[in-house]
């Protein structure tokens, strides 16, 4: 049976392996839109820049985490991302899935949805759940679909639906991944030129806590970096372009 969810919900996972797939109906005014991951620790915060799955690094060096070529079905266009989730390292505590739009806002994206998928199963499989994502605001270019995370021996999914307005470079940079400083300046200028406001629309961060300490399936809403510019690139080498690449 497949979960309807809501913004928020969660649901058990009783799978090894899971595919989230984006679907969305393109036209010629729709931005195009991109999948990608990222691989958390507790904190909150990627181990380092090889964390981060998206269309310039499509595969995780472990190989368990990774972005699957785009395709069109008979109702729209399809982004994928795989995840091994028993196969992942103790230290990966979550895996959020994102999407980022190319060339307009989520505004333009009317029919965004998650649907989550066993992995080991046949196409004709129903998905263990979908999610319909929709925009806040109207400003976002990027937004957190959903997370994958771990509880007890297992894995849940949570809809979390929080958009950016600052594209896949502002939300990369809240999770600790360095961008490079073409990147940042790109992603340090709004849509009409100006400076732009690391701000992801939803209310401040905040982990609902209960009589027993923290819920750990509740909402979380992840605050963006308060810096002025993204961070630094990384001293062990040139991190990954949260841009298009031109090849």
């Amino acid at each position: 049976m497949t979960h309807a969810m809501l913004k928020g919900s969660n649901v058990p996972l009783d799978t090894a392996a899971v595919r989230a797939v984006l679907r969305w109906t393109p036209g010629p005014r729709v931005p195009d839109v991109d999948a990608s991951a990222l691989l958390l620790r507790p904190s909150g915060r990627v181990r380092s820049d090889e964390d981060f799955v998206f269309y310039n690094q499509p595969r995780h060096p472990s190989g368990l985490v990774r972005r699957l070529p785009k395709k069109r079905d008979s109702e729209g266009l399809t982004d994928t991302v795989e995840a091994d989730l028993a196969g992942l390292d103790v230290s990966v505590d979550r895996v959020v899935i994102a999407a980022s739009s190319d060339g307009g806002t989520f505004r333009s994206v009317s029919d965004l949805r998650i649907l989550l998928y066993d992995a080991v199963g046949g196409p004709d499989r129903e998905p263990l759940a979908l999610f319909d994502v929709t925009a806040e605001t109207g400003e976002e270019t990027a937004v957190i679909c959903g997370e994958l995370y771990r509880r007890g021996d297992g894995w849940k999914f949570r809809a979390v639906g929080q958009g950016y307005p600052t594209g896949l470079v502002g939300l990369a940079t809240d999770f600790g991944i360095s961008v490079d400083e073409d990147a940042a300046q790109g992603a340090a200028q709004g849509p009409d030129g100006g400076s732009g406001t690391p701000e992801a629309s939803g209310a401040p961060a905040a982990v609902a806590t209960g009589s027993h300490g923290p819920d750990l399936d509740a909402t979380v809403v992840h605050t963006p970096c308060p810096r002025s510019r993204p961070c630094r690139p990384c001293r062990t080498g040139r991190p990954p372009t949260a841009t298009r690449s031109r090849r």
